[in-house]
């Protein structure tokens, strides 16, 4: 009895520590979305006051009332929703396809093309904002959606592909022998046996690309120009950038109301997050 207490014991403090270790992290994380929720129902002469306190005795939602009745706000949110929902859904089943082809068949160059994949992540993507400009401009893509919905998609698909092609190796080649042999035909298998095993991995990079689509700001801002109808929310924030006086309660509430979205779908898909994470790591 007391053998197993003292070898459990050593144990206790370690995890002590992890435990106190994650609460520190959580802690800092989250203590950035804490202040910009408190500047949002700050009233404006807290704001601007040089005494930080980590509190306010006067929450107010006049700043929320102010980026809601913005007039093209409404407009902002579906633009956002729609270019992040098509990079989300397109981008996935592009990354799927791809991660499938270059697991299961053998081709030339197979290994330089998933070379290519990682080192497309290496490169800025600043550097490639004003080459993506002039070839949405010849492509005549300038102030539409497409123009954000596109290079999104380029981006996102070689983390994603990456990522699938794990989830897609951990599948058994006997499990689409035995489907053959059930008179199941390659695209049965693909879409009815694959497709379910590899969701959690699906699950997981479409959040990374959910949040780098729905926060952009660089595209935004180069390739809307003149059409202001299809901006997304990100360019909501430069109407309380004023030059003299910026609505600090403004931007801190436009950007709140940013940030429940992305929460949202992280809440919805928490848990094929993490089992696909976890297969990530596994691999």
């Amino acid at each position: 009895m007391n053998s197993t207490g003292s070898r459990r014991w050593p144990r206790r403090p370690r995890r002590l520590v992890a435990e106190a270790s994650a609460l520190v992290i959580a802690v800092v994380v989250a203590f950035p979305l804490y202040w910009m929720v408190l500047s949002a129902v700050r009233p404006a002469g807290e704001i601007e006051s040089a005494e930080a306190r980590p509190w306010t005795l006067a929450p107010t939602l006049d700043s929320f009332h102010r980026v809601l009745g913005q007039q093209e706000f409404g407009r902002y949110f579906l633009n956002s929703v729609v270019v992040a929902c098509a990079v989300v859904i397109a981008s996935a089943l592009i990354a799927f396809l791809a991660a499938t082809a270059v697991t299961r068949f053998r081709f030339r160059f197979r290994t330089t093309l998933l070379i290519m994949f990682l080192i497309a992540q290496m490169v800025p993507v600043e550097a490639l904002t004003i080459p993506l400009f002039f070839l949405m401009r010849d492509a005549g893509q300038l102030n539409t959606l497409g123009a954000l919905i596109l290079p999104h998609i380029a981006f996102s698909l070689p983390f994603a592909i990456w990522m699938l092609r794990g989830f897609v190796k951990a599948v058994p080649v006997s499990l689409e022998e035995a489907a053959q042999l059930d008179g199941a035909s390659r695209s049965r298998f693909l879409w009815q046996v694959l497709f379910p095993l590899v969701l959690p991995g699906l699950v997981a990079t479409s959040v990374f690309s959910f949040i780098s689509t729905w926060n952009d700001f660089l595209f935004a801002k180069s390739f809307i120009i003149s059409d202001t109808s299809r901006s997304t929310l990100p360019m909501a924030l430069l109407v309380y950038f004023e030059p003299e006086e910026p609505d600090w309660g403004g931007v801190m509430a436009a950007s709140t109301v940013m940030t429940i979205p992305v929460l949202v779908f992280f809440v919805l898909v928490q848990r094929r997050l993490v089992s696909g994470l976890g297969g990530a790591v596994k691999e």
